[in-house]
């Protein structure tokens, strides 16, 4: 693996963006306004980074991270993704997206609705619980006493160990979770989101939380 594809560039998008082009990843952003509106980010990234539209991005990378606005994921590229490892950024947020019935009675998941829209892709739940600039500062050595750790959440358990690895490389230790359908143990207002946990901690949280509808 040697590309990363991003469609959307915004905070989550630009940081892992900083993130692969320091450990050696070339990049390919995209967003819903046109490759010219990413000159500066580019600029700043340097020769690794190149801009594109989201088709050109989910066809050049070799994984691709979907870090939009959960309202517009029917808008990502589909055939060009096939057979390749995405990750989900996203958090469902009302006000944002509009209130989508599946989410608000919790009979599914962000990720989960991603992954109907793309059923030959290997989608995978990750970095949607750091806030974004904590993805640069917080990042340490593999091995590092009192490392930060992110979850990763998947049905494939080949994809989810690979972005795992990803997560490692960038910085973090990781606790997996088997199945797209237990990343609400990780979504908003749940104890683990947005803190900052050691993986023991992290397991802690992820044992503790509770559905929207039993809090």
């Amino acid at each position: 693996m040697t590309t990363i594809g991003l469609i959307g560039s915004g905070h989550i998008g630009s940081q892992l963006a900083r993130l692969a082009v320091a450990h050696g990843y070339d990049v390919v952003l995209s967003n819903s306004r046109g490759p010219q509106t990413l000159a500066d980010l580019v600029a700043e990234l340097g020769p690794r980074a190149r801009a594109a539209t989201p088709q050109e991005a989910a066809e050049a990378g070799d994984l691709v991270v979907v870090t939009i606005p959960l309202h517009a994921i029917g808008t990502v590229p589909v055939a060009p993704l096939a057979g390749k490892v995405v990750i989900d950024t996203n958090n469902y947020y009302p006000q944002r997206d509009g209130q989508i019935p599946e989410l608000d009675d919790e009979t599914t998941t962000t990720a989960e609705l991603l992954a109907r829209h793309l059923p030959d892709s290997s989608v995978v739940k990750a970095f949607n619980h750091i806030v974004a600039a904590d993805l640069t500062t917080d990042a340490l050595p593999h091995g590092t006493d009192g490392r930060r750790a992110l979850v990763v959440a998947g049905d494939d358990a080949t994809a989810r160990r690979a972005v795992a690895g990803l997560i490692d490389q960038f910085g973090f230790d990781v606790v997996e979770l088997d199945g797209l359908a237990e990343g609400w143990r990780i979504q908003r207002d749940t104890p683990g989101y947005g803190v900052r946990r050691t993986a023991p901690e992290l397991r802690a949280d992820l044992a503790a939380a509770r559905r929207y509808r039993d809090l």
